[in-house]
């Protein structure tokens, strides 16, 4: 966990966090485009996706706070040159601020599938508001490694603080020093025909201009988004907690109704998208309102909650009524890929940062009153954090089931290259993977591809069927499932 501090005009904060994460950022960058390469091995075709992000986003710098354009200018004089085949520094620097927007329109790519809850009155121990998040965007393992707890304090607007990743200044989980917090889930988006605000300048906007929900309302419509975006908004002011929800034609806000909570998932709640077809279809096919149904089951039996209930909350890897999922499900609230959970007490400017790996790690409290009003560049920021409150590792770390699944993890990705390349695995082999996630659906179908690929129908057949009596993340899923299985019969009869 890397702890920055900027302060000043954007051309100063820009420049700070540019030399100061200049080789985190080269190793951030570099974690990318090496997927970007994984994903388009073809130089061709790599040039083709070139020319479609300078085409999509030729209007992109008209949608982003000139301030913010200074910011990544500073930082982008330490950027290195090594990936101008995508576009030079500057340029580079800004597309990849677009990259969360423009990867779940285009692709619907399950790489975000986050949950959050705010609580407040008599769902919280001391009656304040309590907010939570997993933060569910998975690019690989190395590109969760470093993550950043961003401390800034800008000449003009609030001072904040923003869990995020090297050369990231977009917000996508932070709280400012009126109390005032964001966090984002994606929604389901049609394909934009060209770049507007990327929204995690839209909650940056947020966390240095408004202090409480109304101006936080305002800042989010004076913004144009080409993505759907909940954005859950906690207010030390208001005591209590919205979802404003954003699209390029739709803009909704969501309150609960006779309830001290409130539940985010990846779909709208608002009057404005009750009849949208992609939000009826996100909730009907996706695994958002399991999650949802998930996180309203354990708010409504919880006690009233602390920091350390909620915590537990985002750890959990259970289904609905204590039902196995299976490690890694998308069902469940801890999916186990989160780059980062945080919890956040906006009435005492507390928040708590979940170490590596994923939320099993210790969540460490950092006071932004200390950080902000005591900080000197001859102490270190980790001298301010609350350690007398930080929430401890989860026990599952140290756990037989832990390691069986970060075993399997790797023995999945080795199963998949085997049979892409043809190449055959003992059954020895197979019935060992699959005792290492048992109750996981995907376990089944992983054993069952193998078999399709190399034509032994009846196993395949069989895996399929086993496949289905588990609980499956998705609709879509569940059909891929059901047409193999045609394949299959077909080909043994």
């Amino acid at each position: 966990m890397w702890e920055l501090y900027t302060e000043g005009n954007p051309l100063e904060r820009g420049l700070a966090n540019g030399i100061l994460t200049q080789e985190l950022t080269y190793n951030q960058e570099k974690i990318f485009t090496d997927k970007i390469k994984e994903f388009i091995p073809s130089p061709f075709y790599q040039k083709i996706l070139k020319k479609f992000v300078l085409f999509f986003n030729r209007e992109l710098y008209k949608n982003v706070p000139e301030e913010y354009l200074i910011e990544l200018y500073g930082m982008s004089k330490y950027a290195s040159e090594d990936f101008n085949f995508i576009a030079k520094p500057y340029w580079r620097m800004l597309y990849f601020h677009a990259a969360h927007d423009i990867g779940h329109s285009l692709q619907d790519l399950a790489l975000v599938g986050c949950t959050s809850f705010a609580a407040w009155g008599d769902k919280t121990a001391d009656g304040k508001l309590l907010i939570g998040r997993n933060f569910d965007f998975y690019v690989n393992d190395s590109f969760n490694k470093n993550k950043v707890i961003a401390f800034v304090s800008p000449d003009r607007g609030y001072k904040y603080a923003l869990v995020t990743w090297p050369g990231m200044i977009g917000a996508v989980s932070g709280m400012n020093m009126k109390g005032l917090t964001v966090t984002i889930n994606a929604g389901k988006s049609g394909i934009p025909f060209k770049a507007k605000t990327p929204i995690s300048f839209v909650t940056k906007e947020i966390l240095q201009y408004a202090k409480n929900i109304e101006e936080a309302i305002q800042i989010a419509k004076n913004r144009e988004v080409f993505v759907a975006e909940s954005i859950l908004v906690g207010s030390s002011e208001d005591n209590r907690a919205v979802t404003i929800e954003v699209s390029p034609n739709k803009f909704g806000v969501y309150e609960t109704d006779n309830t001290n909570f409130l539940i985010c998932a990846n779909h709208f709640q608002s009057n404005e998208y009750k009849e949208d077809k992609r939000n009826r279809k996100q909730i009907a096919e996706s695994h958002s309102m399991y999650r949802f149904n998930k996180m309203k089951e354990l708010l409504t039996s919880a006690p009233l909650l602390t920091p350390s209930a909620g915590a537990e909350i985002l750890r959990n890897k259970q289904g609905l009524n204590e039902l196995p999922l299976g490690m890694g499900n998308e069902k469940a609230i801890n999916q186990l890929l989160s780059h980062h959970g945080i919890l956040f007490q906006p009435d005492k400017k507390i928040l708590w940062v979940s170490a590596n790996p994923y939320q099993l790690g210790e969540f460490v409290a950092y006071d932004l009153n200390k950080v902000f009003n005591t900080f000197t560049l001859q102490k270190e920021i980790s001298n301010f954090s609350e350690t007398d409150l930080n929430i401890p590792e989860d026990p599952f770390l140290y756990s037989l089931p832990y390691s069986q699944y970060e075993e399997y993890r790797k023995q999945s990705r080795h199963l998949i290259t085997k049979f892409k390349e043809n190449r055959t695995v003992s059954n020895e082999y197979l019935n060992s993977y699959l005792s290492l996630n048992p109750e996981y659906w995907e376990s089944y179908f992983n054993v069952a591809e193998y078999y399709f690929r190399h034509k032994n129908f009846s196993k395949a057949l069989f895996y399929y069927n086993l496949a289905l009596t588990k609980e499956i993340s998705t609709i879509p899923a569940q059909t891929k499932i059901k047409d193999r299985i045609l394949k299959c019969e077909k080909k043994l009869h």
